[in-house]
Order: structure tokens, then sequence, then C-alpha cells
């Protein structure tokens, strides 16, 4: 990590903030004649979600996709309904409110990118992260560039990654049961 001493940084993240479409998607997006568009997400991406959510992380989703199947999919994944900004066209004002909303500073979000409107907000979180197919500029801001693409499980790995080091990686089965 560029600058950021390691350890303190992943000792301080309280949250996770994710981009959609090249993140927790491989950035294909499928069309049908009517305009719908369809994209797949990886289940290990959505489990992580879930850990994280399990273990009391906010979570957000800061995307310039508009389509309200971004807001179902991720609500099945612990993410509040209100924490689902669609339709983002400037991604730190709506990483501010996040923050605002759940009492965080910027340093105690990780936050997931994979293109240049990302970029603002990396360089404000506590780590800005992304996948190892991100475009050149983001992983040059990024503090951590997963070993995983996007929509391959890069979510999942980097909070697995922080939820160990804090000693919070674990299933509780009923929980999981009772919440999802």
């Amino acid at each position: 990590m560029a600058g950021k001493n390691l350890e303190n940084a992943l000792n301080d993240i309280r949250a996770f903030a994710f981009d959609v479409d090249g993140v927790l998607t491989d950035g294909g997006i499928f069309a049908n004649l009517d305009g719908e568009l369809f994209r797949t997400f990886d289940s290990k991406d959505g489990f992580g979600l879930r850990m994280a959510s399990m273990h009391g992380y906010a979570l957000a989703i800061i995307t310039g996709g508009r389509s309200e199947s971004i807001r179902k999919r991720f609500i099945t994944c612990g993410v509040k309904p209100e924490d689902v900004y669609l339709g983002s066209r400037d991604k730190i004002e709506d990483f501010n409110d996040f923050c605002t909303r759940h009492s965080l500073q910027p340093h105690q979000v990780m936050y997931f990118g994979d293109d240049l409107p990302d970029v603002p907000v990396m360089q404000a979180c506590g780590i800005g992260a992304c996948p190892s197919d991100a475009v050149p500029e983001v992983k040059d801001a990024a503090d951590y560039v997963s070993p995983y693409p996007g929509g391959k499980g890069c979510c999942r790995f980097a909070i697995e990654m922080v939820m160990k080091f804090q000693g919070k990686w674990s299933l509780d089965v009923a929980e999981y049961k009772k919440k999802f």
C-alpha cells in the first residue's frame, strides 16, 4: 500500500463501498430488445458482502448504473436500500453522504472501483481497492490491487482479508439463516 500503513488501514475499516460494473460484475452487460439490461454477479462476492453485513460493517453500492435490479440484488446481500446509490455521476458526493449517514470517517471505508469516476473516492477513503483488470489510472490510485478480475471474486478476497485481519471471519449458521 503506497503511502499508507497497511496494518493501521486494515484495522480501521468499518465499512465497504463498491462500484458495480467491472467490480462486482465482469463489466459485460446484456440488453434485450426493450433496452432492459442484464448483469451477472459472482456468488462469492455476494457471500462476502453477507459476511460483512452479519458482522456489522456498513455497506454501500455507488454506481453509474440505473437499473433497479442492482438495488434488488444487493439488498439480498445485506446492503440497506438507502445505501444503494444508482445513477451516481458524482461518486465522492454519494460516498460522503454514506459516511455522514453512518457516522464514518472516510478512512474507515474500503472502496472498490475500476474506472475513472472511482478515482476521487479511492483517494479519499481508507483503502482504495480495484480488480486486477481495472484501468491503469485506477491501479495507480489504488492502495490494493486484487489478484482477481472484476466479477470473479475480487471483492470477496479483499473483504475476507480485512475481516480475517480483524479476527471477524467466522460464520454463525444460525445467524446466517435468520438474516438471509
